[in-house]
């Protein structure tokens, strides 16, 4: 199988975000405030935003099965209060377990917390076992800024997240670190914000010591892991100066990085240099870049064809499209296995 681990609902119909502009606007304006049961999507409305768009990219590409989770720039967890973002979260959450429902073959679920600046990250519990317990979902988007772009919030090795973490260990589910839409007007949200955040990420668990608690968490951190392959000399000699164990020991039993890098010299770079036990194939189709590269013909996040290009032999291959998926996500495992895949 070829698994993407990284998938988001872009093509949601219209009306999900009319209901979202609504709900902004009801900050304001509490005449204006929808209740959730006002978006009515019906399920002829989702199949066709799927099957004319990420399945048929999917059968198109030669991809199997997404992991899929609400649109990463629509959580804007700094818009409103918790209350906001709780009712937010649960409609989107639940458009992507009925798309799995629908597409039982191509679609699994990972959640959206109702996350918000400011707010304990226990109040996310509910939503999380809701979605793993009755939607089985296989894992979760935490956002490291709800802030959107301001980084108000602890690092992650810090006790505010612990509660997440602990639920993470619990369900043995892993974490997409995943910021949304940034708010600064110095951070472009998918060219800046996005890949900042990921080496934000990764250097935040360097200085840490977060896996000594919790030696089971897993964190996939996405877009190839922003700066880290580019600079793993200096994030080995940091760790060095910081009397840390090397990085294999230190970090990478736990964090995962995938293949979301949209050029064959980037995807050559990572798989050269981060262990190939620790990349995970994901295209985040459709998502940040849609375009068709005028250099080869093809779109951009068109990533298996970089995979296939690459010196990697079968069996790296397989570990990357299949084999750590399989590993880091236990509940999507099980869940193939019970469908006897």
């Amino acid at each position: 199988m070829i698994i993407d681990c990284h998938g988001h609902y872009t093509t949601a119909p219209k009306a999900l975000e009319d209901w979202r502009n609504r709900q902004i606007a009801g900050l304001k304006d509490p005449a204006q405030a929808p209740k959730a049961s006002e978006l009515s999507i019906g399920d002829d409305e989702l199949r066709e935003s799927i099957e004319k768009n990420q399945l048929a990219k999917m059968k198109e590409r030669g991809s199997d099965l997404t992991i899929f989770s609400p649109r990463a720039s629509f959580m804007a967890h700094h818009i409103g209060n918790f209350e906001t973002s709780a009712t937010w979260a649960a409609i989107c959450n639940e458009l992507c377990h009925r798309v799995s429902r629908l597409f039982p073959q191509h679609f699994i679920g990972a959640a959206m917390l109702p996350q918000s600046p400011g707010v304990d990250p226990k109040s996310c519990i509910p939503e999380l076992e809701k979605c793993v317990k009755e939607y089985g979902f296989v894992g979760i988007n935490l956002n490291p800024d709800p802030s959107g772009g301001h980084w108000t919030s602890p690092p992650l090795t810090d006790r505010h997240w612990y509660p997440i973490y602990e639920k993470m260990v619990e369900y043995d589910i892993p974490a997409m670190v995943h910021v949304s839409t940034s708010c600064n007007p110095c951070f472009h949200t998918t060219g800046a914000h996005y890949l900042n955040a990921d080496t934000t990420a990764f250097m935040q668990c360097l200085t840490g010591d977060l896996f000594r608690d919790f030696p089971t968490l897993r964190f996939v951190i996405p877009h190839g892991g922003g700066a880290v392959p580019y600079h793993w000399g200096r994030f080995r000699g940091l760790a060095q100066e910081l009397k840390k164990p090397i990085i294999e020991e230190h970090l990478l039993k736990n964090i995962f990085f995938d293949t979301c890098v949209y050029h064959q010299p980037g995807i050559d770079l990572l798989t050269g240099v981060v262990p190939v036990d620790n990349i995970l194939f994901a295209s985040e189709m459709i998502g940040a870049v849609r375009g068709i590269d005028p250099r080869t013909g093809h779109h951009y996040d068109d990533t298996k064809r970089y995979i296939e290009a690459s010196a990697l032999g079968a069996e790296d291959r397989r570990k990357i499209y299949e084999g750590n998926a399989r590993r880091v996500y236990p509940r999507l495992d099980a869940a193939l296995k019970r469908k006897g895949l």
